[in-house]
C-alpha cells in the first residue's frame, strides 16, 4: 500500500510541473519519513553521495566541449564538408543535414546541442533551396537524436555509471547502432525527397573537396583523439571528456579564432546551468533509486514479467514498450536513472547483455526527443524554424517509425551493439 501512495504522489507531482529532481526526491523523502526510521540528514548525505563520483565529471566535460564546438565555428565546417560530399544528390541538402549531425554528434554527446548548431544553420538554408519548412524542421529534430546514440553520448555515461557497466564499452557499442540510424534516416530523407521532387544542389569537384576537408580536418580529428585515446587506454571515458574541452578551447580561440572572452563567459555558463540541472536529477533519483532497492521492488517486477513469460523475446518487446512510453513522458537523464535500477536486472535475468541493453534503452529514450509533451528536440528545432508545431508534428510521423524499426532490429540483432565491443 505504501509502495502505491509513493507512485501516486510521484505521478501527482509530476503532473503539476513539479521539476523531476524535487518530484523524485520529494515523493521518496515522504516514504522514509513516515514508513521508516531513517534520519533527514541521511537522505541528503545520499543525495551528495551519489554525484561525488570521478565518472560523473565526464557529463559537464562533454557538455561543456559541446558547446565550445558549437561556438567555435565547427558546425559550420563540418556542415560545408558534407555538402560539397552530398549536395549534389537528389535531397542532397535533406542528406548533407542528416550527415552534419552524425558527424556533430561525435563532437557533442547531446540531441540538443546537436539540433541547434546544425539547425541553425541547415533549416533556413533548405528552406531558401525550396524544402518544406516542416520537412526540413523535423529533418533537424529527428537527425539530432543520433546525438545521444554515436558516442561520446551523455546519456551513455549516465547508463554506464547507473548500471556499474563500462562507459568505454558503451562508447564502443554506440558506434554501428548510431550508423544504422544514420544511414535509416537518409534512406527515409532521399525517398520522401525524391516523392516530393526536392532537387540536389550544386555539383563540387575534387579540389572543392580536398579544401572543405582540409578546413575541418580538426574538427574530424577530435573524435578520433577522443575516442581512440579510450580504446587505447591512453586515458579513461572521465578523462578523454577532459581532452575534448582543451582542445575545443584551442581550435576554437586560438586556431579557428571564433569564440571570444565574451563568448567564453555565455558558454562556461549555459554548459554550467546544463550541467547542474543533470546533477541535480541525479541526486533526486539516487535515493528515490535507494528506496526501490530497499523495497526490492526491481526483484518483484524481475519475478512478475518472467512469471509472464520465460521468453526473452517476448519480454524484450514489453521492455521496449515501456521505454518508448517512458521515453515519451520524462525527460531522458531522469528516465535512466530511474528505469536502469528497476530494468537492468530484469534484463539480466532475460540474459541480455548489460552493454547491449544500455545501447536498446538509449535508442528507445532518443525517440522521446521527437515526442511530444517532452520532445526537446522538437521545441529547439521549432524554435530556430518559426513554424506551427502541428505541422512538424504531421512531418515527424515518418522519422518516429523509422527509428522505432531501428530500436527493434537493434534489439534483435545483438551482434550490432557487441561486434566491436567483443
Amino acid at each position: 500500500m505504501a509502495d502505491m501512495i509513493l507512485f501516486i504522489v510521484l505521478l501527482l507531482l509530476i503532473f503539476i510541473n513539479v521539476p523531476i529532481a524535487i518530484a523524485l526526491a520529494m515523493a521518496a523523502t515522504l516514504f522514509f519519513v513516515t514508513q521508516s526510521e531513517m534520519p533527514i540528514v541521511a537522505i541528503f548525505q545520499r543525495m551528495f553521495n551519489s554525484i561525488d563520483s570521478f565518472p560523473l565529471l565526464a557529463v559537464p566535460f562533454f557538455l561543456l566541449a559541446g558547446k565550445l564546438m558549437e561556438s567555435g565555428g565547427i558546425s559550420r565546417r563540418l556542415i560545408h564538408l558534407a555538402e560539397v560530399m552530398l549536395g549534389r544528390v537528389r535531397g542532397g541538402l535533406a542528406l548533407v543535414s542528416i550527415v552534419a549531425c552524425a558527424f556533430f554528434a561525435a563532437l557533442s554527446g547531446s540531441a540538443a546541442a546537436t539540433t541547434a548548431a546544425v539547425g541553425a544553420i541547415m533549416i533556413p538554408a533548405m528552406v531558401k533551396k525550396g524544402y518544406d519548412k516542416n520537412f526540413s524542421t523535423a529533418i533537424q529534430a529527428a537527425g539530432g537524436t543520433i546525438g545521444v546514440i554515436i558516442p561520446p553520448s551523455v546519456p551513455l555515461v549516465l547508463f554506464g555509471v547507473t548500471a556499474g557497466v563500462s562507459i568505454s564499452d558503451l562508447f564502443l557499442a554506440g558506434i554501428i547502432p548510431g550508423i544504422l540510424v544514420t544511414a535509416a534516416l537518409m534512406i527515409l530523407v532521399y525517398v520522401i525527397s525524391i516523392i516530393q521532387g526536392y532537387g540536389g544542389g550544386e555539383k563540387h569537384n575534387f579540389k572543392e573537396f580536398f579544401i572543405a576537408f582540409k578546413d575541418s580536418i580538426l574538427a574530424l580529428l577530435m573524435p578520433v583523439i577522443i575516442l581512440g585515446g579510450i580504446y587505447s587506454g591512453i586515458f579513461t571515458a572521465t578523462e578523454a571528456a577532459l581532452v575534448a574541452v582543451v582542445y575545443g578551447l584551442i581550435v576554437g580561440v586560438f586556431i579557428y579564432r571564433e569564440i571570444t572572452l565574451k563568448d567564453l563567459y555565455h558558454i562556461f555558463s549555459s554548459a554550467t546551468i546544463m550541467s547542474a540541472t543533470i546533477l541535480f536529477i541525479i541526486a533526486g533519483a539516487s535515493i528515490f533509486a535507494y528506496y526501490l532497492t530497499r523495497e526490492r521492488i526491481p526483484m518483484q517486477i524481475t519475478e512478475s514479467l518472467l512469471g509472464i513469460t520465460d521468453n526473452w523475446i517476448f519480454a524484450l518487446l514489453i521492455i521496449n514498450v515501456i521505454l518508448l512510453i517512458v521515453g515519451t513522458f520524462m525527460e531522458t537523464a531522469a528516465a535512466i536513472l530511474i528505469l536502469t535500477p528497476i530494468l537492468a536486472p530484469v534484463a539480466a535475468a532475460l540474459g541480455l547483455d548489460l552493454v547491449h541493453f544500455g545501447i536498446i534503452m538509449i535508442v528507445n529514450l532518443a525517440i522521446g526527443y521527437i515526442t511530444p509533451p517532452v520532445g526537446l528536440n522538437l521545441f529547439v528545432a521549432n524554435k530556430i524554424a518559426g513554424t506551427k508545431f502541428e505541422g512538424i508534428m504531421r512531418a515527424i510521423v515518418p522519422f518516429i517509425i523509422v527509428m522505432v524499426v531501428c530500436v527493434f532490429i537493434i534489439s534483435f540483432v545483438p551482434a550490432l551493439s557487441l561486434f566491436l565491443v567483443k
